[in-house]
Order: structure tokens, then C-alpha cells, then sequence
């Protein structure tokens, strides 16, 4: 088995790899580049394989960073199925469709390129096909499993077993007791090799028995001063969980006070139905509040604004008030229009809730830069600025060394993950007696 490394190799986004066994070539994941300008610019650069020789592809979960650059390899010719999740299946549409809509404003605004059109969408759904956890497949010659990894709703971690031998690539690997979502599934045992994401293999969360009082602690401090909750937030998982976490402390617990919140993300909103569909993926608690009749993502207060004008309207409510919108490293979205009204008052609070990625707007400001350039104008951050990692969709060091260190692969590749997160979890994995490799992009490997 041989594996090429062609994405979210030197950094944390843009996943793609390649897997040759059996004679033949597999994919998994074909994903966008997000950060600043430059790192964004390499969605243009040509695919660095053909797509004609595919036989498959085995996509791990619908995050833009995984499922971007699809289309992509109908435009150039793939022939072969796409595998994946049926949750999955559903939400790439979302995603994809929705970056065709970013790319098609910022076309008609700025002049950028549009680099995939409905016709290439149309051809990676129908060219799906969705695939149950634990249920082994036959693939190419391969026998290809997907598992839990408790990331967003439907992600997996992908087992193959070809030529005698065993390899995991993890996608990226859920946070610990994390709502709604089962926990991540145990690696299986003599693995061969694993591919794992090292998104926070450097940082610890906060502990997620504490999650909720966080959220209840800086959303309370924030309506005490009167001011306006600006939560940028991903729009698959990270959305979901805090509408959870603020039903259940506003409805369930009553620790929080009634205040206006808006859900400002056309694509959460969507999300929103494939998660209502596919309830037989709750854990244990979503699913006793659905069997109780429960609807975990509506309650008193919560107004989805779908529509430019419905989230424009937002304005016209005094604070205190929260507006959750996308996109969740403020490189995009309706966050940049509130977040150009409202970073300048310091009765504001502006919660970070997820990872920043060097170059985007909310990395800068989380770095304490003031002003930052918004939509052409300089806004200087007088709000509050706080984060909580305990939110992340991503599980930090402590979760990837025990999920990691249970299994004992022989081989460990850390990809998915700026240098230093890298090496810092390949200096730990060395404590537990585990050798780990970070990538590179375009290294090839042998297993």
C-alpha cells in the first residue's frame, strides 16, 4: 500500500490523500483550502493526480475543507462512486452548494473565478453512494470500514484492509461527551498505520463537564452589560451543539434569561433538516428528548433569518441579543456584516467557539489585533473577545494521545494540522513509545 500526501499536509485544511493498493488508486477526501488569501488561491492550482485513474473515492465527513474540491474531480473526468455516510451524503450537497454560492457572489463583486458549476455537483451526487457504520465493504479488491469518529454528524474514520494489511485514516476525530453525537469508536487492533489529524495536538480544551458553564457564564455577562453576542459559528455540528446547549440552559435548566437569538446561516438552517431525518445517529440523551417529543433546535426566542432581508432586520432589535451566523473563521458569511456593526462597542462580546486558521479575520482578532479591515473599512475591536475550546469539534492533545496510544499503530502520520500542533503530538506519541511522521505535501509513503 502506498499513500500521497496532496492536502491539509503543511497546514489544517484542503484534506486530500491518495491510496494505491490492489493495483488501483483511491482517494479519500478532496477538500478546499481556507485561510487567507494565499492559502485560498491554491484551490485554483491544477489537481495533482487524474482523476481518471480513480477507482473510488471515500469521503470522511461534509466539512468544506473535506468535501470542497468534489466537483472537482468530475469536471476532470472521475468515473468511479463516492462513499460515505448517508448524513454525509446530504450535508456535501449543502456544503458544496453553498460554496458555488460564495463563489458565484464573489465573482459577480470582485471578479473571482468560479471553479465548478451545478453540473459537477449534480454528477458527485449522483455518483454517491452512502454507506452504514460498521458495515464492511468491497471495494476495489479492498474491504473498507467506516466508524464513529463523533466529529460532526455522520463523520468517519476510514478503515481499509488490502495486502495484508490495516490502515486508518481518522478524518478528524470528535472532542470528548460532545451533544447530540455518539463518542468516537475505539480504533481496531493491529493497526498497520494511521493517518490522524493533529488539529489541537498542542492545546487541551477546557473540560467538557464545564461547557455549559461557560456558555451560561460569558452569555450571561454578556446580556448583564446590555450588549449584542456575536458567535461565529461553523455551520454543520458547531451550530447545532450551542442551539442544544442554549435549549437546554434556557428551556430545560432555566439558567439563562429569555433574550432575542437569531440563527443567521441559510446553511445551518438547511442542516438543520438532515439532522431532524436522521435521528437513529443521536447519543443517548438526543435520543430520549426525541423519543420524549423534544425538538432540540426550537424553542421560544430562536428565529432562523434565511433570507438578506430577514437578516438584516436583526438590526432593529435592541441588545441584549445573541446572533449566531456564519462562517465560523470569519472569512466569509454574514458574521463580517455584524461583526463590522458591533466589534467597535465594548458592551459587545464576540465568543469564538471553534478553530482559527491563520490569516482569517477571527484568527486576527483573537490574536488581539485592532483594528482589523472589514468589507474595506478599518474597525477597531473594543468589544470582549472570549473563546471556548471546550466547543471545538475537534478533540484535543489528551483525546488524540488516548484514542492514539489505546491502539498502538506501528506507524503513525500526522497530518490535518499547522507544524507546531505536528510536532508537539509527535513529541508525546514518542513518550508513549509510538513512532509518528508529520507530512509534508506531495510525500509519498509505504506501508
Amino acid at each position: 500500500m502506498k499513500i500521497t500526501f496532496y492536502g491539509a499536509a503543511g497546514g489544517v485544511t484542503g484534506s486530500c490523500s491518495l491510496l494505491e493498493a490492489e493495483g488501483q488508486r483511491f482517494l479519500v477526501d478532496c477538500g478546499m483550502f481556507q485561510g487567507d488569501e494565499e492559502l485560498e488561491k491554491k484551490n485554483l492550482d491544477p489537481l495533482l493526480f487524474d482523476p481518471t485513474t480513480l477507482t473510488a473515492v471515500f469521503v470522511t465527513h461534509a466539512h468544506l475543507d473535506h468535501v470542497g474540491r468534489l466537483p472537482l474531480l468530475m469536471k476532470g473526468g472521475f468515473t468511479g462512486h463516492f462513499y460515505a455516510t448517508p448524513p454525509t451524503v446530504e450535508l456535501a450537497e449543502l456544503i458544496m452548494e453553498d460554496a458555488l454560492g460564495v463563489m458565484t457572489y464573489d465573482h459577480k463583486k470582485m471578479g473571482k473565478p468560479i471553479i465548478y458549476d451545478e453540473m459537477h455537483i449534480a454528477g458527485v451526487m449522483e455518483a454517491f453512494k452512502a454507506v452504514e457504520y460498521d458495515t464492511p465493504l468491497a471495494v476495489g479488491g479492498m474491504t473498507v470500514t467506516f466508524r464513529d469518529a463523533g466529529h460532526i454528524f455522520g463523520s468517519a474514520f476510514i478503515e481499509f484492509e488490502a495486502e495484508g494489511k490495516r490502515v486508518v485514516f481518522s478524518g478528524d476525530v470528535g472532542n470528548v461527551k460532545v451533544p447530540i453525537l455518539r463518542d468516537t469508536e475505539a480504533l481496531p487492533a493491529k493497526l498497520d498505520a494511521l493517518i490522524c489529524e493533529s488539529t489541537y495536538g498542542d492545546r487541551l480544551h477546557e473540560s467538557s463537564a464545564t461547557r455549559q458553564e461557560f456558555i451560561e457564564r460569558l452569555v450571561s455577562e454578556a446580556i448583564g452589560r446590555g450588549g449584542v453576542v456575536m458567535i461565529p459559528s461553523f455551520s454543520l455540528e458547531r451550530t447545532q451543539e450551542l442551539i442544544y446547549d442554549l435549549n437546554d440552559l434556557i428551556e430545560r435548566k432555566h439558567k439563562l434569561a429569555h433574550v432575542p437569538i437569531f440563527l443567521d446561516s441559510p446553511l445551518a438552517i438547511d442542516a438543520l433538516k438532515v439532522y431532524r431525518k436522521y435521528s437513529r445517529y443521536y447519543d443517548e440523551e438526543a435520543t430520549r428528548y426525541f423519543k420524549e417529543g423534544d425538538d432540540m433546535f426550537t424553542f421560544p426566542g430562536l428565529t432562523p433569518t434565511y433570507t438578506r432581508d430577514e437578516s438584516m432586520k436583526i438590526n432593529h432589535t435592541p441588545g441584549p441579543k445573541i446572533i449566531i451566523a456564519g462562517a465560523g473563521m470569519m472569512n466569509g458569511g454574514r458574521i463580517v456584516h455584524h461583526a463590522l456593526r458591533y466589534l467597535s462597542d465594548a458592551h459587545n462580546t464576540l465568543l469564538l467557539i471553534g478553530y482559527q486558521s491563520k490569516g482569517t479575520l477571527g484568527r486576527r482578532i483573537m490574536d488581539g489585533q485592532s483594528p482589523v479591515r472589514i468589507l474595506g473599512e478599518n474597525v477597531p475591536v473594543h468589544c470582549q473577545v472570549k473563546m471556548i475550546g471546550a466547543l471545538s469539534a475537534h478533540g484535543d492533545q489528551n483525546k488524540l494521545l488516548g484514542w492514539i496510544g489505546t491502539a498502538k499503530p506501528r506507524r503513525v502520520f500526522l497530518n490535518h494540522g499547522d507544524p507546531a500542533a505536528k510536532v508537539a503530538l509527535a513529541k508525546k506519541l514518542g513518550e508513549l513509545g509510538i513512532k509518528s511522521t508529520p507530512v509534508e505535501p506531495g510525500m509519498k509513503v509505504e506501508i
